[in-house]
């Protein structure tokens, strides 16, 4: 039994994402976490937490704001509510994300972490008529898939 709650993780990870400090997200998650979402799929392990760690480092310096409320846990799991407002970097166009994220734990750390989103909305706002055409497709959602991945790997590379 741990002394600290679920709840806890879950802001020490939220308040570490509004610092822009992606290690300390990072070790908020069990070794074996697995991570999806829509922008990303499926990430399990260290890509998980390099993922948080990429996209932090790629705001910092810039316009981006992240609000959380709603943050639930206890042994069985936990959710949370969490906005982030940011340029998306490919257009220049301002995202306003509204995120309803799971959770589940292991051992005092996250092991599964679900962040369930919009796609097509968010591909409207951040590509404009071109999301609002493709931006509920399967089509559009496995490139993306493979383009953040790719861009994820690169920085794996450089970081490694």
């Amino acid at each position: 039994m741990y002394l600290f709650s679920m709840k806890s993780i879950i802001t020490q990870f939220y308040d570490a994402f509004d610092r822009l400090d992606g290690e300390a997200m990072a070790r908020c998650y069990h070794e074996k976490v697995v991570f999806t979402d829509p922008a990303f799929g499926e990430l399990r392990g260290e890509h998980a937490g390099n993922m948080w760690k990429m996209l932090c480092e790629s705001q910092k310096g810039k316009d981006f704001t992240v609000a959380t409320s709603k943050i639930q846990g206890d042994e069985n799991g936990g959710s949370a509510y969490w906005e982030a407002i940011y340029l998306f970097s490919a257009t220049g166009r301002k995202v306003h994300n509204k995120i309803y994220a799971e959770f589940s734990f292991k051992d005092g750390k996250i092991i599964n972490h679900n962040d369930l989103f919009d796609l097509k909305e968010w591909a409207v706002q951040a590509l404009g008529f071109k999301g609002t055409l493709i931006g509920g497709t399967k089509f559009f959602s496995k490139k993306l898939n493979q383009q953040t991945r790719g861009l994820l790997t690169k920085w794996e590379q450089k970081n490694a």
